[in-house]
């Protein structure tokens, strides 16, 4: 190729590059422009799951459905069993305490600073170990789960009844396993 050529081509391949952006941009007519949001340090819907403490910091309607941003604080014992997402992708940090978490075939402890990544489509499980409140911020995408986490937080107190609780989970896309 000569050099007039090769410049031609080059000069018509980065307009084309160059013009991406605005395609895209013209792409998401749907999406809606999200507002600014500060959430203070005890601020947000609190919601006892079935004895996880949550509160909801952001949600999707905060995010316009993108994710949702939850601050777990839990005492020692208190656990999620085994269970499988077919909607969404969770992330676990932990910013205080311990938490043993299992993801597919891998049981570790996470510390403060340290986080885990559970795709969906892959079992897994988290309880609280130690002798100290674990503090863990949950963020799910994509956002709905909290939706999930309302109605279990609206069941009576007392001993969880597990058919009730699986098929509230199961319409949210996700399994116990046993």
């Amino acid at each position: 190729m000569n050099r007039n050529a090769f410049l031609k081509r080059s000069a018509l391949s980065a307009a084309a590059l160059a013009s991406l952006p605005t395609f895209a941009h013209f792409s998401s007519k749907d999406e809606k422009t999200l507002d600014p949001k500060i959430v203070r340090n005890g601020e947000g819907k609190q919601v006892n799951v079935i004895g996880d403490q949550q509160t909801f910091k952001l949600t999707g309607a905060d995010t316009n459905g993108q994710f949702t941003l939850i601050e777990e604080v839990n005492p020692p014992g208190t656990m999620i069993p085994p269970h499988v997402h077919t909607k969404e992708d969770e992330i676990f940090k932990v910013l205080e305490g311990e938490l043993e978490v299992t993801v597919g075939n891998e049981t570790t402890i996470l510390k403060a600073g340290d986080l885990a990544f559970a795709p969906k489509n892959v079992p897994h499980m988290w309880k609280v170990v130690g002798d100290q409140d674990c503090k863990t911020i949950l963020s799910v995408f994509p956002a709905g789960l909290e939706s999930m986490f309302e109605e279990l937080g609206k069941l009576p107190p007392g001993p969880p009844d597990f058919a009730k609780i699986s098929d509230i989970c199961g319409r949210y896309g996700i399994t116990f396993l046993t």
